[in-house]
């Protein structure tokens, strides 16, 4: 008997702040395993991020439009509040996408699986290893680099470098 083919969906969730070449690394990749992949964007009214909801959104928008195309994969992007697993089962994800760098990603990813598998046992977690040319870029060392005056654009793509330096620019 064969399955009819049930729409794969996949949900990866982060800050975003900015999006760096790494988000973007394991984004391409992703949606090549995925029918829909959607970004959703954790939103903490505790924290004060460099971008907003809004220009985090239309960064990732930007980012994600020439893979959505290459792949032919849906591509969605949203914010969301609260649980990461609360929010894949709101977009009926059935797979969360996880990035992982390094060995200390490994560990708090797997710890975060586990979790995830308790409260929504039909959602699998899926670990997309970090190309080894990104494994090394996180988005508060980029911040840091653009705020303290370096050169983030190794660590960005053109579109975000310009945002990124005139946000550093910026008295916060």
């Amino acid at each position: 008997m064969v399955k009819a083919h049930m729409a794969r969906i996949g949900f990866y969730s982060g800050s975003f702040d900015p999006v760096t070449l790494g988000h973007t690394d394991v984004i391409r990749r992703a949606a090549g395993l995925l029918d829909r992949l959607v970004i959703g964007i954790g939103v903490n009214p505790g924290k004060a991020p460099m971008f907003d909801d809004n220009e985090r959104v239309a960064m990732l928008e930007d980012e994600v439009r020439p893979i959505a195309e290459a792949t032919k994969t849906e591509i969605a992007v949203v914010t969301f509040s609260g649980l990461a697993v609360d929010a894949a089962q709101m977009h009926k994800a059935s797979i969360i996408i996880r990035g992982l760098r390094d060995g200390t990603d490994f560990d708090y990813e797997m710890q975060m699986a586990g979790m995830n598998g308790e409260m929504a046992p039909e959602i699998q977690t899926v670990y997309v290893a970090a190309s080894p040319a990104v494994r090394h870029i996180a988005a508060n060392l980029v911040r840091a680099v653009a705020t303290m005056g370096g050169d983030p654009s190794p660590f960005v793509s053109k579109g975000v470098l310009k945002r990124l330096k005139a946000k550093a620019a910026k008295p916060r």
